[in-house]
């Protein structure tokens, strides 16, 4: 089943790998470049998933996924971590989140995040 999917991340080069991934599956990309970006384009295009960066300036991933979550309780979002974030990464399961993948990227855990959650 093919969705809209928004990448929150201000790295410009996790996005387009994240992209690069998710483009050939046929689903519906679409870019925010920090917290506040990603909660305007999410109540904007109404996305099936969301893969979500912890660290980023204006709005960090967290208070993002509280500002989503309060307004779509069945918003389904990845957070997108590097390692030694396992403390925020709870706090992110506890808000919502469905589930954490840690960067850089493995192609096949970004698909499966997919598959399992569209």
């Amino acid at each position: 089943m093919a969705g809209k999917i928004l990448l929150i991340d201000d790295a410009a080069f996790m996005r387009m790998m994240l992209k690069k991934i998710i483009a050939p599956t046929g689903n519906e990309v679409i870019d925010a470049v920090d917290g506040l970006d990603g909660v305007a384009k999410y109540k904007e295009h109404k996305p099936n998933l969301v893969f979500l960066d912890v660290v980023m300036p204006n709005m960090d991933g967290i208070e993002c996924l509280k500002q989503i979550m309060a307004h779509d309780s069945n918003a389904k979002v990845i957070m997108c971590s590097s390692i030694g974030q396992q403390t925020v990464v709870n706090d992110a399961i506890k808000i919502g989140a469905r589930d954490f993948i840690i960067k850089p990227f493995d192609a096949a855990k970004v698909l499966e995040a997919v598959s399992k959650n569209l």
